[in-house]
């Protein structure tokens, strides 16, 4: 009995004895990067191709159903032949539509490519910044707070954001 009691003691203990004493601090990553000008600046880029690609979609959506009020009106005047070429030229436009919408806002769309060539660097100069005060501060763990929904408070000592910024020589 003796012995099972100390095997469960160790085992509880032990790792408690052995964990070393870690520093971790936080960083808020939307303040960090809405206090650089270079992310500010690809997002308004980003904005404004967006909004110039969804105007492109825009104005084809009108065109199908353009295509599909002028068909309902005139659907009753067109022979057989005719009513099936304006169905496929409206299907043709409507799969134009989602073509669109798939190429410039899907999944690997030309929205995604841009903002990953346009974010990217930014975010790699953070994070090297980051790095550089990690190894400056002797920090073992560094948490961003602004994605952790269970953080309740945080002391400002823990807050290494404006640090980065300095180092990325913003603010």
């Amino acid at each position: 009995m003796k012995r099972y009691f100390l095997i469960l003691f160790a085992a509880v203990t032990l790792p408690l004895w052995a964990a070393p004493n870690q520093s971790i601090m936080y960083i808020d990553m939307q303040y960090v990067l809405k206090n650089l000008p270079s992310y500010e600046s690809a997002n308004e880029q980003l904005t404004m191709i967006s909004k110039r690609w969804q105007k492109e979609i825009d104005a084809a959506q009108q065109e199908a159903r353009v295509l599909a009020t002028n068909y309902q009106t005139e659907q009753i005047f067109l022979s057989d032949d005719m009513k099936r070429r304006r169905e496929e030229e409206i299907v043709a436009k409507e799969n134009e539509v989602l073509e669109l919408k798939r190429k410039y806002f899907g999944q690997d769309g030309e929205l995604f490519k841009k903002r990953e060539a346009l974010i990217k660097p930014i975010q790699d100069e953070v994070y090297a910044a980051i790095q550089e005060v990690v190894n400056e501060k002797h920090i073992d763990i560094v948490k961003d707070r602004s994605s952790d929904p269970s953080l309740i408070y945080m002391s400002s000592k823990l807050d290494i954001s404006d640090l980065v910024l300095q180092k990325l020589g913003a603010r």
